[in-house]
């Protein structure tokens, strides 16, 4: 599509902050108004508008994405997509360890360790650890409690969330992000700890490379998302 308006702009709402272009009110592909809750993050959509050249990429406006998927998928299907995230937590990836080699698996211990203590502690809920690949059964009272923490989260936080735990592979790992537990680039390097290990010994490939560049783009639109929402 190529760029049919000037200049974008946020405008007051009676619920929250409108961006627009040329004065109009942004739609979402769903047809809703792009309305936010934040104005930061309605100033922060708005300038992706701007930063578009004559023709409008979609790919170069992460925000727009998360709040368009917000509005237009999370609040119509918000109880399938709290099953699904939820459901990372049964089987986290920060649960299932190695024996060896041993520098992997000092490795995820000293990466891994500290994010189960982190989510014991600020959500009571431990995880119990294992060896190799083989599922081992959460606490139920465990998985309760992070379910609780997905249902508690807003439409907007929620279509965060889920980009988060989708892309990285694990609920703590993307609870850690939101919560600002940890920045982009160390949840990146949690979640892609095994394949960075194997990098290291086999060197990477440039499917590899394009896959982990766009990965670590994601992961930190993701936390420039979720700083809008609570600027």
């Amino acid at each position: 599509m190529k760029r049919f308006y000037k200049e974008a702009g946020v405008m007051p709402e009676a619920d929250g902050f409108a961006v627009t272009l040329d004065g109009r009110v942004v739609k979402t592909p769903g047809r809703r108004a792009l309305v936010l809750p934040a104005k930061a993050l309605a100033e922060a959509i708005a300038a992706e508008w701007d930063g578009q050249r004559d023709e409008i990429d979609p790919e170069t406006m992460p925000l727009m994405r998360l709040a368009a998927t917000a509005l237009d998928q999370v609040g119509p299907q918000r109880s399938a997509i709290i099953d699904a995230v939820a459901a990372y937590g049964g089987s986290d990836l920060v649960c299932y360890r190695v024996n060896h080699p041993e520098e992997l698996a000092r490795r995820q211990n000293a990466a891994w360790a500290p994010l189960v203590d982190w989510a014991a502690a600020t959500y009571e809920a431990p995880l119990m650890v294992t060896d190799g690949l083989m599922h081992a059964a959460q606490p139920e009272a465990s998985l309760v409690r992070l379910r609780a923490v997905v249902e508690a989260a807003d439409d907007f936080r929620l279509s965060g969330l889920q980009n988060a735990v989708g892309a990285l592979g694990s609920l703590v790992i993307g609870l850690a992000l939101m919560e600002g537990r940890l920045t982009p680039e160390q949840a990146f390097a949690a979640a892609e700890l095994d394949a960075l290990f194997q990098i290291e010994q086999w060197g990477e490939d440039a499917e590899a490379s394009v896959r982990h560049a766009a990965l670590l783009e994601d992961v930190a639109a993701t936390r420039r998302y979720f700083d809008a929402l609570t600027a």
